[in-house]
């Protein structure tokens, strides 16, 4: 039995793959192929060899089964440079196959239109998985092509004389990566079904966006990989209308002052973002309004930011953004007034994110990679314990006790722990700066006034420092602002820092077994505090 050079072809994606097919017949090939990838061809004018004629068995179960025979996986798995092997195929009359040129059920595409369970499932392929797979196996003998960018080089490498071993090699390579990639999506999919949250075995699909010049420094190399599928208000869904490319701590930062973003809705908002950290926030009736009230929070600093607008920028803010270096803006839209003044910078970055207040997906996660792990959780989705905003004007209980020492020991409940509660003005400008300290780095706090910030001090390895480096900050703005930290006072230090200050009410969790020096450290200077059980760090 004399053996003929095979190429068996089917793919979901028929892009390209007359043209290859051609090439192959070209190259002395026989075209093996199924279904609508052989109608395609046929169409074409290329002769096709039906996989029935292969298998000796037709094609049945609505095509569930069509690939998987002996006379398919003996012609791939055979080794050609093992005599028995070959001698095996001779006994069987099974011809050989050295080229695969196969793609998988649109998996991927069905979930993104929002099919149901069983169009999904029916979406999952196994005979082309098995081909790829047992072909990749082989692969000194077979080249095995998953992704139309390859046919070119596949095609010149045989005009050359035959495809070269590290090319297979290569290949092989791309098949393993991508079934990967395929059964992730699938076994995330049957978790998230089954409501599964944190399996004991999991893997995450991620493909290339984009390479980057370099990472966090020049010497570190860097590339940014997209989620399989593209979230809503994130950078992953950005359209780039100005500007060189995104750089890995653009990415990073801008990622900060998404997530802030979206916690102000449909109220007109900018936050200035450094460094991941806000270092100013600003809302207002209008994007205008929000903008100076963000870059007032601190002139400094916003220098070589970056900005994240909820709203359409307009000309009026386009031409005060331009009086300053800004890295990148983020907004869901701009007038063409507004684009024709910020174009005139030449390294401002401009992007677009048409659902740009879109609230994550409750099936995303937080990630951190450590060396050696992946530390994942859930995004931090709450702000005030079972969102109560009555806390802000109910009186907090508290329990008495005796301490081990035989001192009195307190327990503060949540709500408003001071003598005096705060007042109308105070409780919107402590729901605004509790915003802004979620996402700003421990040891946070933040000072501020109903729509805008006026001082934030992030980052620090003790509270006091944090409070400090707030208040300097925020320079005379201080006097007549409110206070929120990300985490309880341990001392009384903080409070007392604000009374220096002017500052007339606090947020915080609550929960220190000292809360009482600081509860009676408001009440001796008239300041309001309300404790609302939710703390937020952010590493």
């Amino acid at each position: 039995m004399e053996m003929k050079k095979r190429a068996l072809v089917s793919v979901s994606d028929k892009a390209g793959v007359v043209e290859f097919c051609r090439g192959l017949v070209e190259c002395g090939f026989e075209i093996i192929s199924t279904g609508g990838t052989a109608s395609a061809l046929e169409k074409a004018g290329i002769k096709v060899i039906g996989i029935s004629e292969i298998t000796g068995f037709p094609e049945c179960l609505d095509g569930r089964v069509k690939t998987l025979h002996p006379n398919v996986h003996a012609g791939l798995l055979a080794m050609r440079s093992n005599p028995e092997h070959m001698a095996q195929l001779k006994k069987l009359n099974v011809n050989t196959i050295d080229i695969v040129c196969v793609n998988l059920y649109p998996f991927k595409a069905t979930l993104a239109k929002g099919a149901d369970f069983a169009e999904c499932v029916e979406n999952i392929d196994i005979g082309g998985p098995t081909m790829i797979r047992a072909a990749a196996k082989n692969y000194q003998d077979v080249a095995v092509i998953v992704d139309p960018k390859d046919y070119d080089k596949v095609l010149s490498e045989l005009k050359a004389g035959g495809v070269t071993l590290q090319t297979k090699k290569y290949l092989q390579y791309k098949v393993f990566a991508h079934t990967a990639v395929y059964d992730s999506l699938i076994s995330n999919y049957l978790a998230s079904q089954l409501g599964i949250t944190f399996p004991d075995e999991v893997t995450f699909a991620y493909e290339k966006a984009q390479d980057m010049r370099y990472g966090e420094n020049p010497q570190q190399q860097a590339v940014f990989y997209n989620e399989q599928f593209t979230r809503k208000g994130s950078l992953s869904s950005a359209k780039q209308l100005w500007g060189k490319e995104l750089s890995y701590n653009n990415i990073n930062d801008a990622n900060g002052a998404l997530e802030l973003l979206k916690e102000y809705g449909n109220t007109p908002a900018v936050v200035a973002c450094k460094h991941a950290n806000p270092c100013g926030v600003g809302t207002g009736k209008d994007v205008y309004e929000a903008y100076m009230r963000a870059y007032n929070s601190d002139p400094v600093s916003v220098f070589g930011g970056i900005l994240a607008i909820n709203g359409t920028v307009d000309a009026a803010t386009a031409t005060e953004i331009n009086k300053i270096f800004i890295e990148i803006v983020m907004a869901p839209d701009y007038t063409k007034e507004a684009l024709e003044i910020l174009e005139q910078k030449k390294n401002i970055r401009l992007l677009q994110i048409a659902d740009i207040a879109a609230k994550r997906e409750a099936t995303a996660y937080d990630m951190k990679k450590v060396y050696g792990g992946l530390l994942v959780q859930q995004y931090d989705e709450s702000l005030i314990a079972g969102e109560d905003k009555k806390l802000f004007t109910t009186k907090a209980g508290v329990e008495k006790s005796t301490g081990a020492n035989g001192g009195e020991k307190y327990a503060y409940g949540l709500g408003v722990v001071t003598d005096r509660a705060p007042s109308a003005e105070e409780i919107e400008a402590l729901e605004f700066a509790w915003k802004v300290v979620k996402h700003t780095k421990s040891n946070a706090i933040v000072i501020g006034k109903a729509g805008r910030t006026t001082g934030i001090g992030m980052g620090q390895t003790n509270r006091i420092w944090a409070a400090q480096q707030a208040i300097a900050h925020a320079g005379a703005e201080a006097k007549g602002s409110v206070m929120a930290s990300d985490a309880f006072f341990p001392f009384a230090d903080c409070v007392e820092e604000c009374v220096k200050a002017g500052i007339t009410a606090i947020i915080q969790p609550g929960g220190s077994i000292r809360d009482r020096d600081s509860v009676e450290a408001c009440n001796a200077a008239g300041i309001a505090m309300v404790f609302v059980g939710d703390r937020h760090f952010k590493h």
